[in-house]
């Protein structure tokens, strides 16, 4: 057996299930070594459970295709197999809420894609690049949760890749009011064009709670922690829409942002192609090496050229030009199923092994 960690998978069969599992064939520090899912997939191998349904543009990876799936309701089971788990379970918000508790109360870490403990005050919601330091407040979710090595932390919305990092970047020259136009793929609500044809040729302008999250969440990766919770900051003010679109991987946000102070157009580039993060500097297995990049063609970013860009884990930007209701606008565009879900769960992963939080058992 290696000496990676031993990594199990909850809602392995789903869309973002499947996404852990690609990105995590010949992981350097990880193994899929459990996967577990609905009572009717359970008792079945991987690639039975799975069917027809596997949506990745790669091949299975044959490593997991015998793995006998378990049920992910046997929490004691699941949790004596690995080392820490993914969760990507399709249920109801208070259900994955109690679930990841219950998985954290084996003294098993969760990295989970779900949006249900994003608004719990003492789990951490981080996108590693932007606010490592808040997996600080792990330590008293301990405490409520009386566990030594269990804990919940998540990712945030995949909705706010394509510019919560690029406002961050821009933080000293004070953005204070944002709107934001979210362009969004339908693998983000779990679809291929197969499976949702309807949306061919199409738009719908709304998506359910999307744009809630989408204006809130920024303000509590920016937060602090006080008192033994995360406390969202409460500014810029941000007001968002989010259209799906008919494209199935990436998402476009067209954004308007008013600052405090004077800035220039070389100075905003110059920012963004030069930010970095802890996972730069530890490089991180799945870190892009460059987090965002600008692109000077006024037809860029593009979802056919640069969803990809890092392996999908970085972000684009064009089109930042001077405007005359805000004082600048740009287009950014990331990958919704690999940096906005599994992908960013990843490297929070690898984030909280660099940080000492996941270790073996």
């Amino acid at each position: 057996m290696s000496d990676k960690l031993k990594v199990g998978i909850l809602g392995g069969t789903g869309m973002v299930g499947q996404r852990f599992i690609s990105l995590l064939e010949n992981h350097p520090w990880f193994e899929v070594t459990t996967i577990a899912a609905s009572p009717r997939s359970a008792g079945k191998t991987y690639e039975e459970a799975v069917g027809g349904r596997w949506k990745m543009d790669t091949p299975m990876p044959e490593a997991v295709k015998n793995i006998i799936v378990k049920n992910v309701n046997e929490v004691a089971q699941v949790a004596a197999e690995v080392d820490f788990v993914f969760s990507a379970v399709d249920m109801t918000k208070d259900e994955i809420k109690a679930i990841e508790e219950a998985y954290a109360k084996t003294e098993t870490p969760v990295v989970s894609n779900n949006s249900a403990h994003r608004w719990t005050p003492d789990v951490p919601m981080v996108v590693p690049e932007i606010n490592p330091q808040h997996m600080d407040v792990i330590r008293f979710q301990k405490e409520r949760l009386g566990t030594t090595r269990g804990f919940v932390a998540v990712k945030p919305n995949c909705s706010i890749q394509s510019y919560a990092p690029v406002l961050t970047a821009w933080k000293e020259f004070d953005p204070y009011e944002v709107v934001a136009t979210t362009y969004q793929a339908i693998s983000g609500a779990g679809k291929t064009f197969q499976d949702w044809p309807e949306m061919e040729g199409n738009i719908i302008p709304y998506i359910g709670g999307e744009e809630e999250k989408s204006e809130k969440e920024p303000l509590r990766i920016w937060g602090n922690i006080q008192d033994g919770i995360i406390v969202p900051t409460t500014s810029p003010v941000i007001t968002c829409q989010c259209i799906r679109v008919p494209v199935l991987n990436g998402h476009t946000a067209a954004v308007f942002v008013k600052f405090k102070k004077k800035v220039t157009r070389e100075q905003l580039i110059e920012k963004l192609v030069s930010f970095r993060g802890v996972p730069q500097e530890l490089e991180l297995p799945s870190a892009p090496k460059q987090f965002i990049q600008y692109l000077e063609d006024d037809n860029r970013p593009q979802v056919a050229l640069d969803v990809n860009y890092e392996n999908g884990m970085g972000i684009s930007v064009g089109r930042l030009r001077e405007d005359t209701v805000y004082d600048w606008k740009f287009v950014g565009l990331s990958h919704n199923t690999v940096r906005g879900a599994a992908g960013g769960a990843v490297l929070c992963a690898e984030l909280l092994k660099s940080q000492g939080y996941i270790t073996k058992r």
